[in-house]
């Protein structure tokens, strides 16, 4: 079943904040600023080959956006170490 335009906009929003929102808060939590996107990486990959399946072209744009929000939540991580704020 084809996802509408309305559909896949949401969808790449809602991946986008996710990534965004977990990694943050590993990033807080663990004191780490790149293992979220490792651990990201991991899933995804690890999502795939279980299924065995090859993901289709707006799968595969989702998904990238996930990896945007969690590579976002890095470097705002980064930055506010960087300036001087502890996080936990």
């Amino acid at each position: 079943m084809p996802l509408s335009p309305i559909q896949f906009v949401i969808s790449i929003v809602l991946f986008c904040v996710l990534g965004f929102g977990i990694g943050f808060i590993l990033n807080m939590i663990l004191r780490t600023t790149w293992l979220p996107v490792a651990v990201a990486i991991i899933v995804i990959v690890g999502a795939l080959a279980y299924n065995q399946i090859v993901p289709g072209l707006i799968d595969v744009i989702i998904l990238a956006f996930g990896m945007a929000g969690t590579i976002a939540s890095g470097l705002t991580i980064h930055t506010l170490r960087k300036k001087g704020y502890r996080m936990f």
